[in-house]
């Protein structure tokens, strides 16, 4: 049976609004996502699709992306630099967890206080300081991994993950939930922060950048192939995708010489990956692929015959929305996040009784179908999600919390290609 999401009625709901409040001055709006991963991944992008969204707004007189050192280049790019609100800034953190929650909880309150930021929004939850903060603290919330699926940390990370997430939980002046399933799941594992201050805002999922001219295959002569984009996490099941993708080699579904390609940075899961590849006896026809632009993703699905996405469990699921965007054909599993932002156009697999099976007989399906368009994916569009997140602003009252004295700290930000770095 279908899900259903009904959001609890005493909650405020942005995106039902039909107007933004007035501002009283322009908004200057501080975006976080200061990370471990050097390349593009699904929080990084988030962050880069917001800033993207917020830039399409008046209101908003400068928007900046603070990064780590090694994230800089990667995000550099992602971003166009023709718009001069845009500024983004590298800071010198240590690579260790440790290292990077102390920085947020100890340097960033000042860096907003440097920019004279009105708001300050984390791309993913992070220990904050609430007393140093003279602006609105936003945070949005993915998931809730560290609760629903534990095994993607291991112990005794998950412990430290769950702690982190409740301290931050608690400290922001509001939650901004990417999905209404995310939503649910906050009411389940932390009722006390979902009343009050969590309201849905989708992620914003555009086109833009174009698909790249060139392959994002190195060797590609236009041979068939199926995609996944997936981190190398236990919720994502890649080990079930290969699984799938062999059977559909040995039952002679797909062309002999089809690919299989999965787009994801390293993690937990990479060495039982690379097992389950050579265990399936086709590992030159599977392809791991990580560190890739924007552009040359978006080529990914533009080419790809089909999208398998078999996760667990997911808060939101971007590459469903992208690879909808892109009318290309999408087998997933029957969970609620992907029912939310798929509704009709996926074909959706039970994860109970014998899914590889299952998974096979749908994609033989869908292959046998043409290409459709997507009903509607207004509610992920820049518009739609920048008005949202002004109307989460406006009634966070930013205007009011604007720093009046204007004093610096002894910092220095020194230009930096074309940004700048934060010297502390």
């Amino acid at each position: 049976m279908r899900p259903s999401f009904q959001p609890p009625a005493t909650r405020t709901s942005f995106a039902s609004q039909t107007s933004v409040p007035p501002f009283d001055h322009p908004l200057t709006v501080l975006v976080t996502a200061v990370g471990s991963s050097v390349h593009l991944c699904g929080v990084t992008r988030h962050a880069v699709n917001m800033v993207r969204s917020l830039l399409t707004r008046a209101e908003v007189s400068d928007v900046h992306l603070v990064v780590a050192e090694w994230q800089y280049d990667s995000l550099l790019h992602a971003v166009s630099h023709e718009d001069p609100r845009f500024h983004i800034h590298s800071v010198s953190v240590g690579k260790s967890a440790l290292s990077r929650n102390l920085w947020y909880y100890r340097q960033l309150p000042k860096i907003a206080q440097a920019l004279q930021a009105d708001v300050v929004h984390l791309a993913y939850p992070s220990p904050v300081d609430r007393a140093a903060f003279r602006c609105p603290t936003v945070v949005t919330l993915h998931d809730l991994y560290p609760f629903d699926i534990p095994d993607n940390f291991g112990f005794p990370k998950v412990v430290f993950n769950r702690l982190v997430l409740r301290q931050c939980l608690s400290a922001v002046d509001a939650i901004a939930c990417v999905s209404e399933t995310t939503l649910q799941r906050l009411d389940i594992h932390a009722p006390q922060f979902s009343i009050g201050k969590s309201s849905v805002i989708y992620n914003c999922v555009e086109t833009e950048p174009r698909a790249s001219s060139t392959s994002s295959l190195s060797n590609w002569n236009g041979e068939d192939f199926l995609l996944c984009v997936a981190q190398h996490r236990r919720n994502k099941n890649v080990p079930l995708a290969i699984n799938i993708f062999r059977r559909l080699l040995a039952g002679g579904a797909i062309p002999s010489n089809s690919l299989f390609v999965i787009v994801g940075i390293e993690g937990p899961e990479t060495d039982r990956i690379h097992r389950c590849i050579d265990s399936a006896g086709s590992a030159g026809q599977i392809v791991l692929l990580s560190g890739l632009t924007d552009s040359e993703l978006q080529w990914c699905y533009r080419h790809c015959k089909l999208l398998l996405a078999p996760s667990v469990v997911e808060g939101f699921g971007l590459p469903v929305v992208e690879a909808m965007l892109h009318h290309c054909r999408v087998v997933c599993s029957d969970i609620h996040a992907f029912r939310e932002v798929g509704g009709s156009y996926c074909h959706y697999v039970s994860l109970q009784g014998a899914p590889a099976e299952a998974f096979v007989r749908a994609v033989c399906m869908a292959l046998r179908t043409a290409k459709v368009l997507p009903s509607s994916t207004d509610r992920f569009s820049a518009a739609s999600v920048a008005d949202a997140y002004l109307r989460l602003y406006a009634h966070l009252r930013v205007g009011k919390s604007r720093l009046q004295d204007h004093a610096r700290f002894s910092d220095v930000w020194r230009e930096n290609k074309g940004g700048h770095e934060f010297i502390q």
